[in-house]
Order: structure tokens, then C-alpha cells, then sequence
């Protein structure tokens, strides 16, 4: 097992035990990610770093709940996470995990302001709490005159900025950021970037961020872990 550094309280946000996820038949599976273990201390900002391919978008998707594992052990904020009925898994990643994306998912009907609704609605949130504290999520990543501008009618950093306003606006404990600045200029990358920093450090989050930037990843964590066809390299 990779063991990372405990934090203060001797909290483990992420463990991985043996995780694999393979896709196929059992006679002849096809294996995203091969037997993973390792543990993400609370607090902690880690990166993955790998080639297209080597698993590490899949791991993100696990630990977000957002797929299942095939074998193996997996817990995140203390939950175990393929365990979870589907009920359970919502309010997960509406309340535990905030998740960014490279290509920002988006809802192209919803504005702004919406979008960013849309996590504090399966919390169980009511509306007039909802937009305010859209609004004021929107307002801190600079968005203020925009909230009621859908998708479509803002730039691709503005959209990453909606994509950051409404993974952060639960204030989740665990972030996770699949190539959040994949798709921007140097300047905006490094706007957007900050914002997240910004949450962790605010709130004494755990992030694991995934990229292929060297220089990004040694800027912005604490330990840089490395996997390569579906393996974590020691």
C-alpha cells in the first residue's frame, strides 16, 4: 500500500484497498485499473498523474461514486462507497464530494445560477436558501453580473467557474478535480485553480487532482502520485 502522511487528527479521507475495475466479459476483461490501494490523509492535496489511459480519470470516477469497482476496497469521508444504495450515493456526491470536470458538464437548458442549484436540490436544500447561496457561490468566482446566462453564452472560463461555483457551494469535504484546467488559457488555469486551492485551504479539504501537468500538480499539492496502465507506481 502507498500510505500518505495522517493528518492532525489521524483522519483518513480516501482508502483504496486492491481496487479494480476491469469492462468485458470475465473470460477476457479488458482492466482500467489493476488492483490500487492507497490512502489520501484528510487535509491533503494530492495529484494523479499518467498518460491517457493509465487509469486515472477511472480512479477519480470510482472515488466520486460515479462508477462501480469490479473487486477491491473503497472508502471515502468514512463511507464505504460501493455499499451505497443509490439514494445514499446522491447525497454523497451532493454533499460529500464536490467533483470538477474538464469539459465542465454543464446542463445547456439551466442558467447559471440553476446549474449551480442544482447539487443544494439533492441535498434537500429549500429555493430561497438554494439562490442565495448560488449567488453567492457565483458571486465569489466572479460571476455575479452572470447568473442568469446560460452555458452557451459564456466563455470556457466562465464555465469552469460555474463548474467550480457548484462543486464548492455544498462545501464538500472531499474535492475532485478530473483536468480542471485542461481546456483554458495559462491565466484562466491559474484563476480557477486558485479558486479551488482557495476552498481547501478555507475549509481544511482533501483534493485529488487529476492532470498531466507536471507544473500544475508540483504547484498545487503536496504529493504527486503516478499510475501507469491501471497500476500505481511505487
Amino acid at each position: 500500500m502507498t500510505a500518505a502522511p495522517r493528518s492532525r487528527n489521524g483522519e483518513i479521507a480516501v482508502r483504496t484497498a486492491d481496487l479494480t475495475k476491469s469492462y468485458g466479459s470475465a473470460a477476457s476483461p479488458v482492466y482500467a485499473l489493476r488492483g490500487v490501494s492507497l490512502d489520501v490523509a484528510t487535509g491533503e492535496r494530492v495529484a494523479l498523474l499518467g498518460k491517457s489511459g493509465s487509469g486515472k480519470s477511472t480512479l477519480l470516477n470510482l472515488l466520486g461514486g460515479l462508477d462501480h469497482a469490479t473487486s477491491g476496497g473503497l472508502h471515502v469521508g468514512g463511507l464505504d462507497v460501493g455499499r451505497l444504495s443509490r439514494r445514499e450515493l446522491s447525497r454523497f456526491r451532493s454533499a460529500t464530494v464536490g467533483m470538477i470536470f474538464q469539459s465542465f458538464n454543464l446542463i445547456p437548458s439551466l442558467s447559471a445560477l440553476q446549474n449551480v442549484e442544482l447539487p443544494m436540490i439533492f441535498a434537500g436544500r429549500g429555493p430561497r436558501e438554494r439562490r442565495a447561496q448560488a449567488e453567492a457561490a457565483l458571486r465569489s468566482v466572479g460571476l455575479g453580473e452572470r447568473l442568469n446566462h446560460r452555458p452557451t453564452e459564456l466563455s470556457g472560463g466562465e464555465n469552469q467557474r460555474v463548474a467550480v461555483a457548484r462543486a464548492l457551494v455544498n462545501r464538500p469535504r472531499i474535492v475532485l478535480a478530473d483536468e480542471p484546467t485542461g481546456n483554458l488559457d495559462t491565466d484562466t488555469a491559474r484563476e480557477v485553480m486558485g479558486l479551488i486551492l482557495d476552498h481547501v485551504e478555507t475549509h481544511g479539504a482533501t483534493l485529488v487532482l487529476v492532470t498531466h501537468d507536471e507544473e500544475l500538480a508540483a504547484a498545487s499539492t503536496s504529493r504527486i502520485l503516478r499510475l501507469r496502465d491501471g497500476r500505481l507506481l511505487p
